[in-house]
C-alpha cells in the first residue's frame, strides 16, 4: 500500500471523467437518467463548486473552490454556522467519492477531524509549511482512524 497522499485524487474520475452512481442496482429517479443532458460524460471537467460535502457523520458545508493545480490539489470548503462560518482547506485525498446526480461530495473524515483542521487562509496557501501542516493533520487523522 502507498503512503498517503492528501493532494492526489484517490479516485480520478470523482473529478474529471463521468458518472458515479453511489447507490448499487437502483431504479434511476426521474430526471436523473445516468445519459441525460446534466450527466457528464468521460473526461468531462466538473465543476465542484457548490457540491455539499458530507463528512462520515453528518454535512459539513459546501465547496467555495476547487483547485485541480498540479501538486495541490484541494477542496475549499464554507462550514457554515455548525463551524463559525470557517472554511476549510480538504485536500482532494480525504475524498472517498462523488455523487454527481446529487452533487454531493463524500469525504472520510468525521466533522471533528474537520473541526480540527488548519482553517483555510488564502494568504498562506502559497507557503510550503502552511500546506504541510494541512497534510500532516490529514495524514494524522489516517493514523488516528
Amino acid at each position: 500500500m502507498q503512503p498517503f497522499n492528501p493532494w492526489v485524487w484517490r479516485d480520478p474520475a470523482a473529478f474529471a471523467g463521468g458518472y458515479h452512481q453511489t447507490r448499487p442496482a437502483e431504479e434511476p429517479r426521474a430526471g436523473s437518467e445516468h445519459d441525460g443532458p446534466d450527466a457528464p460524460g468521460p473526461g468531462t471537467p466538473v465543476d465542484l463548486v457548490g457540491y455539499r460535502v458530507e463528512a462520515t457523520d453528518g454535512r459539513i458545508g459546501s465547496i467555495d473552490q476547487a483547485s485541480e493545480d498540479a501538486g495541490t490539489r484541494y477542496l475549499v470548503v464554507d462550514t457554515g454556522p455548525w463551524n463559525l462560518g470557517r472554511k476549510v482547506l480538504l485536500p482532494v485525498g480525504t475524498v472517498d467519492r462523488v455523487d454527481h446526480l446529487e452533487r454531493v461530495v463524500h469525504v472520510d473524515r468525521s466533522r471533528e477531524q474537520v473541526r480540527e483542521s488548519p482553517a483555510f487562509d488564502p494568504d498562506d496557501f502559497g507557503r510550503p509549511e502552511y500546506r504541510q501542516r494541512v497534510a500532516d493533520h490529514y495524514a494524522e487523522s489516517y493514523r488516528r482512524s
